[in-house]
């Protein structure tokens, strides 16, 4: 136990031959310990053990989990996982609740590893996507022609869901192989997105080599034509540089504020696969629209709140950095966007009327920044020719927060 009443775990890793591959070593900790915790399928294939409480991961597991530690908060007590327990496993999710000093990891071989060495990838040449208790879109990102990714199922519904998947985006020739049971009675069966069919495994993990021409790029400027919106879209040009100041990092969490078409919101999470956002838009539709252009462009976790800025900002989590595309002249819509921004966070501020210029021409004046007036025209016909339409100037307000 640790020194703050935690319950110290062992989590142990179970291959597919279950019990009978576990090391004696390991074995004899099962054994010998006053509590088991794991799935029903691992708890059953354990020997019986007089006196050994064993239960079952409660449902949801989440919400069940503080009260099942607590319950034998003075025990040590070890866990069962599926191979290695750190890879989209109960191990991270107990580390992460009673912190990793309270979680000791014993793995076994693991999917991904077997996965791997089936398909004979390096490890360097290929995106893994766990699709096991989350949304099938999150897959989207990770898609680019020539790309390979091995995809952790849910079930044995998923390959049938990822086929789909590729087929609606744009790459229907994509190869899919289907590996179950790895490590035991293995199967495996393959074929191409488009017109995918066949009874797998419901423990498998899928492994992709894609074809075809879908949208693949993470850089910020994705072509206006990749939203659904109504004309409140900070568009593509813009889009760019306002990502580029507010400078996207792995784990950082944005505030898309008058999120429109949720574009930018959207391009930040794109960025990096931990990479955070919460859109906030007053208008119902719109904030409908930004969680469908979040799902389309493979980042269906970004959080949309519908209401209006500055009082739907209270309780949200500290951002890292915040973007403001409408409603800068509220009232202390911006001055909140400040505050809430910690030492390094970043603010871009865009506007396209007097009003609002002259209020970050002040917001300039007052904590200095990057004040800059972007025009930007794209050649269109004029009759017979072509000439320049402009489209309507904004005035782009950067600005970090330095030390207090």
């Amino acid at each position: 136990m640790t020194s703050n009443g935690r319950p110290r775990i062992t989590v142990v890793g179970l291959g597919a031959d279950g019990w009978v591959g576990v090391p004696d070593r390991l074995r004899t900790m099962v054994e010998g310990a006053a509590v088991v915790l794991g799935g029903r399928r691992h708890l059953a294939l354990l020997p019986d053990v007089s006196e050994q409480a064993r239960e079952a991961w409660p449902s949801p597991l989440r919400d069940g989990l503080p009260g099942l530690m607590a319950k034998y908060a003075d025990l040590d007590v070890v866990a069962l996982a599926s191979g290695d327990p750190l890879v989209s496993g109960i191990g991270s999710t107990l580390a992460e609740l009673l912190g990793a000093d309270a979680v000791h990891v014993e793995p076994a071989v693991s999917s991904v590893a077997l996965a791997r060495a089936r398909m004979c990838w390096a490890a360097e040449d290929h995106d893994v996507v766990s699709l096991v208790g989350r949304d099938p879109r999150l897959l989207l990102r990770a898609l680019a022609p020539g790309r390979r990714v091995l995809v952790l199922s849910a079930d044995e519904t998923t390959p049938a869901v990822v086929a789909r998947l590729l087929v609606e985006h744009g790459y229907p020739a994509s190869r899919i192989s289907v590996l179950g049971d790895l490590g035991g009675d293995e199967t495996r069966v393959e074929g191409v997105a488009d017109g995918w069919e066949g009874e797998v495994s419901r423990l498998n993990v899928i492994a992709l080599e894609v074809v075809g021409q879908g949208l693949a790029s993470w850089s910020p400027g994705l072509p206006d034509s990749a939203y659904e919106h109504d004309g409140q879209l900070t568009k593509r040009d813009l889009r760019a540089s306002a990502l580029s100041r507010l400078a996207p990092a792995p784990g950082q969490l944005l505030w898309d504020v008058g999120a429109g078409a949720g574009s930018v919101g959207i391009e930040w999470m794109r960025a990096h696969p931990s990479c955070r956002a919460i859109g906030v838009e007053s208008d119902s539709d719109r904030a409908a629209r930004i969680a469908r252009n979040a799902g389309a462009l493979g980042v269906p976790d970004l959080e949309v709140v519908h209401g209006r800025a500055p009082d739907a900002l209270t309780g949200l989590p500290a951002p890292d950095a915040v973007f403001v595309g409408g409603g800068a002249t509220r009232a202390r819509v911006v001055d909140t966007c400040l505050a809430a921004l910690g030492p390094g966070g970043r603010l871009v501020v865009h506007g396209v009327t007097l009003e609002t210029e002259q209020l970050l021409v002040r917001l300039h004046s007052e904590h200095g920044g990057e004040l800059t007036r972007i025009a930007v025209e794209h050649a269109e016909p004029i009759g017979t020719f072509t000439g320049w339409t402009p489209a309507r100037a904004v005035i782009q307000w950067a600005y970090v927060k330095e030390q207090s």
